[in-house]
């Protein structure tokens, strides 16, 4: 008869916040690895032992949470499979100086598509990702459909999809056998990265049609301040006029009496989120195109 596989549970948290314009994450020992910890006996819920180690780790209190993603190591039949469930949370605390809050375009490069460097470096994929392909069109188009070459529509949610298509090409160190041209981009422990790239995925599904921008913000804050805020989650710019025009009908903030400087020119008027009249939130349609690949 057959042993059963021995599994590992382990408690991921991927922490993510604003800081100079770029989403950040909460990252430990040099932005290598996330606050996690192992389930044990003593947690009453997954939710609580995640909780728990975070504030053990960074003496953070969470507020909302949400289940993230499970991940499974393959079973050999000598160690126990590694199993990490991951949970996301939005936070706004500063960090203590043992933590980091590192970039989430320092781990994905390409995916932040407001500045030209990111065009050219997607043009060095293109070429890479071309010669890995071959004569295997499916896998051409594979490689077009997902980072939109060739014509293709870049979608913002499929940032999994890159960087799994990345790694089965070998083009990221984290790849067995990866080749010696690598993509650049920050490396992480065990399956961390990929853990990092689903919650990037997630969360820009969910600001396509849900408030969640509006966790990383102050309770008051200037309009630009809310654009900028979704353009950084998006990797893209947007048409101030239309975004502005969006954010109005829908009702999802008011005014307040109150200005601050923000950026050039005079003050800014501060707004603050209308919760209780914003269930839903619609943005996305005040992108600007990208230029072809």
């Amino acid at each position: 008869m057959a042993k059963p596989d021995l599994c590992e549970a382990e408690l991921v948290a991927v922490l993510v916040g604003m800081g100079l314009g770029v989403p950040t994450v909460l990252t430990l020992c040099n932005g290598e690895i996330f606050p996690a910890g192992p389930l044990t006996m003593e947690h009453s819920s997954l939710q609580k032992g995640m909780r728990g180690w975070v504030e053990r780790q960074t003496g953070m209190a969470l507020g909302h949470t949400e289940q993230l993603y499970t991940f499974a190591s393959a079973a050999d039949g000598k160690t126990p499979r590694q199993v990490r469930i991951s949970y996301l949370a939005f936070i706004r605390q500063n960090y203590e100086a043992e933590e980091t809050a590192t970039s989430l375009y320092e781990y994905f490069p390409w995916e932040d598509r407001r500045h030209p460097a990111c065009h050219n470096l997607l043009l060095e994929i293109k070429e890479q990702l071309k010669s890995w392909a071959g004569a295997k069109s499916s896998h051409w188009q594979r490689c077009c459909r997902i980072f939109g070459f060739d014509g293709a529509v870049w979608n913002d949610e499929l940032a999994l999809s890159r960087y799994e298509l990345l790694w089965e090409a070998g083009l990221v160190p984290e790849a067995s056998g990866h080749r010696a041209s690598l993509i650049p981009g920050k490396t992480m422990r065990h399956d961390y990265r990929r853990v990092l790239a689903t919650a990037l995925s997630r969360i820009r599904a969910k600001i396509r049609y849900t408030p969640v921008v509006f966790d990383l913000l102050p309770p008051s804050f200037p309009l630009l301040q809310l654009q900028n805020t979704m353009e950084a989650l998006a990797g893209r710019l947007m048409h101030k006029q239309n975004f502005r025009r969006l954010v109005q009908q829908q009702g999802l903030v008011a005014e307040t009496a109150h200005y601050i400087a923000y950026g050039k020119g005079r003050p800014a008027r501060l707004y603050s989120f209308q919760s209780e009249t914003a269930p839903s939130c619609f943005l996305a349609g005040a992108m600007l195109p990208l230029p072809s690949l």
